[in-house]
C-alpha cells in the first residue's frame, strides 16, 4: 500500500492506525505549504487534493479520514478497532464525523487556513476567533461524552485516533483541553505506537 500524509495533520490519526495494525506501506510526504497537494502527480492519485490518501494493494484509492479508518477496522477485525456491535460502531463513526466535520473542518480550519474563509485580511482575526470558539465549544461537547478515564468507547478504536489528532493540534496551539479530553490525550500520548508515530513525523512525544 501507499500512504500519502502530511506530518502533524489529520493523516497522523491514520498513520497511528496503520502502525497499530503493523501493516507494510510506502509513506509519501505531501508538503501542503509547498503546494504538493496541487501537483499533477498527487492529483492523479487524489483529485480532491486532500490528505490522507491510501492506495490499496489492488491500486484502488481511498480518501477521507472516516472511510480509510473504517476500511482498516473492517479489513483487520482481529485488531478490534471498532466496538463490534451496531450501536458501538455507530458511536465510533459519530465521534469521527464530529471531529472531522466540526472540530477540524469548521474550527481548526478557520484558525489554520483563515484565507479560505475570507480573502480580506481585515476579517482574519474575526475568522480565527470564530474558529477558536467552535473548537472550544466542540471540545466541551466531546468532553461531556467521554469517560473520565480510558478510551472514548471503552477500548482503543478508530475514534480515538481521530480525536487524538485534534487534541494534538490543541496542545500545539496552546488551546486548553477540558478535563476528560486532556486525560484522553495523555492516555494516547502514553501509547507506544502513538509515541513512535509522533517521532517518525518529527515531533517530540509529550
Amino acid at each position: 500500500m501507499k500512504f500519502y500524509l502530511t506530518p502533524g495533520s489529520c493523516s497522523t490519526g491514520i498513520h497511528i492506525l496503520l502502525e497499530e495494525l503493523e501493516l507494510v506501506f510506502e509513506a509519501h510526504i505531501i508538503n501542503l505549504l509547498a503546494g504538493d497537494h496541487q501537483k499533477p502527480d498527487f492529483l492523479a492519485v487524489n483529485p480532491k487534493a486532500t490528505i490522507p490518501a491510501l492506495v490499496l494493494d489492488d491500486g484502488t484509492v481511498l480518501t477521507e479520514f472516516a472511510a480509510i479508518a473504517y476500511w482498516l477496522a473492517r479489513s483487520y477485525p482481529k485488531a478490534q478497532l471498532l466496538p463490534g456491535d451496531v450501536a458501538g460502531d455507530a458511536r465510533a463513526i459519530e465521534l469521527i464525523d464530529y471531529v472531522v466535520g466540526t472540530l477540524h473542518g469548521q474550527g481548526f480550519a478557520r484558525i489554520f487556513t483563515t484565507v479560505k474563509f475570507s480573502p480580506n485580511p481585515a476579517d482574519f482575526e474575526a475568522v480565527k476567533a470564530q474558529g477558536l470558539s467552535i473548537v472550544q465549544q466542540g471540545f466541551q461537547l466531546v468532553n461531556d461524552l467521554l469517560p473520565s478515564q480510558g478510551y472514548a468507547l471503552g477500548s482503543f478504536s478508530i475514534a480515538d485516533a481521530a480525536l487524538f489528532y485534534v487534541e494534538f493540534w490543541a496542545d500545539k496551539s496552546d488551546i486548553v483541553l477540558p478535563e476528560n479530553c486532556l486525560a484522553h490525550y495523555r492516555l494516547m500520548c502514553s501509547r507506544p505506537v502513538v509515541r513512535r508515530v509522533l517521532m517518525e513525523e518529527g515531533y517530540r512525544p509529550t
